[in-house]
């Protein structure tokens, strides 16, 4: 009897240690997956894309470890829809999810990713991984759209579409903050006795109330936090990663810098004294806070001895706002919400030590789209059945298994604002205050600032653009919400 029962536990002890090996082998084969998503940030502001100014030392080094994709792209020149496809792998627009919810309206039970629509982190938690997103969402405001219910095991971070990196009284940083009208009811540039705090009318309008009915959660629950928001999520990002470190993992990281509010800390504002104008300093100060954050991210998990087994993405949500935070695009022509290259092309790089040969660039166009595609490759996981992906596996293209292109087309539509690129040809429609609706043509090899408009001068091919255009909306729908109705 006695014999039987030790050997029941024999048995029962080789069964569970044979389950755990099979379970640590099958989790060597899932890397880890680490987005770092910058919010706001101008094509021309890494020092790998230029600027000589603010040292990004730290996200450089990303492109030094692996690729720098210098015709990076993402869906949207603004930051809701955008982030619908990257975490979609799918346009936007082939599910109605088109603008950009702002204010009060991110609190509309219709504004927000469609819950239909499966998320990235919905198809790596269904494969065994464990995914947190750190920062900020905004991909609906109210209780059906919660990250919670979108894949995300954890979350640290706000719903709306900004938030202060500290409350008032803003102790600590210096802010600069937008104003209709200064004191005297005059207009230009007003800076406080002891220099901390700036109003400006260069924008023509109020700073937005991004804090009103939008709290720091942790999890489904308000938090007060009291850190510099940069360097919180950064503090949740690292604990993330030391809590979860014997398992895969996929970490969505995105900040909420260099987003308006300008306000920048006390510590990076003495690092760039030397910078005159007020405005410049305090975007140089908040990007430069974030290049730490990304070091410390990128530290821990060499620390952790990660960084090897984890493929790490970083890009921006759309261009920079040039005009509002001085966040540069340079060299090229446009800014946050148009169609010109400035709105959508977007610093974008990614390492993967031994399956991304280190400092490669790639001049082939990619897109935000094609994250989701490489992760669920890699992970062992697949897209819900009968769904259409527009991304593709970026390693083969860069670990040189194939010659051909990872996209002949691209599209983009946000109301009546359209672009595609086909090869080296953009065509785009971008109607506001000083131009109109007409089609506009340019060669983006001959021509990256697009300052040669060529659609009267080459019609057939401006129709020949337009046809590829028409084409593509017609797999697209109809607006699901729109914030003019």
């Amino acid at each position: 009897m006695i014999r039987n029962q030790i050997l029941l536990c024999l048995i029962i002890v080789v069964a569970i240690s044979a389950d755990a090996v099979v379970s640590k082998s099958q989790a060597a084969d899932q890397p880890n997956i680490v987005i770092l998503l910058a919010d706001d940030l101008g094509y021309g502001e890494l020092g790998c894309q230029g600027n000589a100014q603010i040292p990004t030392p730290h996200i450089d080094s990303i492109a030094a470890a692996g690729v720098r994709f210098t015709n990076g792209y993402v869906t949207a020149a603004f930051c809701s829809a955008s982030r619908a496809g990257l975490l979609t792998g799918r346009y936007q627009t082939r599910f109605g999810y088109e603008f950009n919810p702002i204010g009060a309206k991110n609190e509309d039970p219709n504004a927000g990713l469609p819950v239909k629509e499966k998320t990235l982190a919905d198809a790596l938690h269904s494969v065994g991984y464990t995914t947190g997103l750190i920062g900020k969402w905004h991909l609906g405001g109210t209780a059906k759209y919660h990250p919670y219910r979108r894949g995300f095991d954890e979350f640290f971070g706000f719903l709306h579409e900004g938030h202060y990196f500290v409350p008032p009284p803003y102790d600590g940083v210096s802010t600069m903050l937008r104003r209709r009208s200064l004191p005297g009811n005059t207009k230009g540039r007003w800076i406080s006795s002891d220099g901390r705090m700036i109003y400006s009318t260069h924008m023509g309008g109020d700073e937005p109330d991004y804090d009103a009915d939008n709290p720091i959660y942790r999890g489904g629950q308000p938090v007060d936090e009291k850190e510099y928001l940069t360097d919180a999520i950064t503090r949740e990002a690292v604990s993330f990663i030391n809590r979860n470190a014997d398992r895969p993992f996929f970490l969505y990281l995105a900040y909420n810098a260099v987003h308006s509010p300008l306000q920048g800390a006390e510590k990076y504002m003495q690092k760039f004294a030397d910078v005159e104008d007020i405005h410049r300093r305090i975007f140089a100060a908040m990007l430069n806070n974030l290049d730490d954050s990304v070091g410390e991210v990128l530290a821990t998990l060499k620390k952790r001895d990660l960084e090897n087994d984890t493929l790490v993405f970083f890009l921006s949500d759309n261009g920079g706002p040039t005009r509002e935070l001085t966040s540069s695009n340079l060299p090229l022509r446009g800014e946050k919400g148009t169609m010109y290259e400035g709105g959508i092309r977007i610093p974008f790089m990614a390492k993967f030590p031994g399956r991304i040969p280190p400092a490669k660039t790639c001049d082939a166009p990619v897109i935000s789209l094609d994250m989701y595609a490489t992760a669920v490759k890699l992970a062992g996981a697949a897209a819900p059945r009968k769904t259409v992906l527009d991304g593709v596996d970026l390693l083969p293209f860069l670990k040189g298994q194939t010659t051909e292109q990872p996209h002949q087309t691209l599209f983009w539509r946000t109301g009546n604002k359209a672009a595609l690129r086909h090869g080296d040809w953009k065509l785009l429609r971008n109607p506001d205050r000083s131009q109109g609706a007409e089609w506009q043509v340019y060669d983006l090899n001959a021509d990256l600032s697009e300052t040669k408009d060529l659609a009267a001068t080459q019609p057939d091919r401006r129709d020949e653009l337009v046809k590829l255009w028409e084409a593509m909306n017609g797999q697209m729908i109809d607006p699901v919400w729109d914030p003019t109705r």
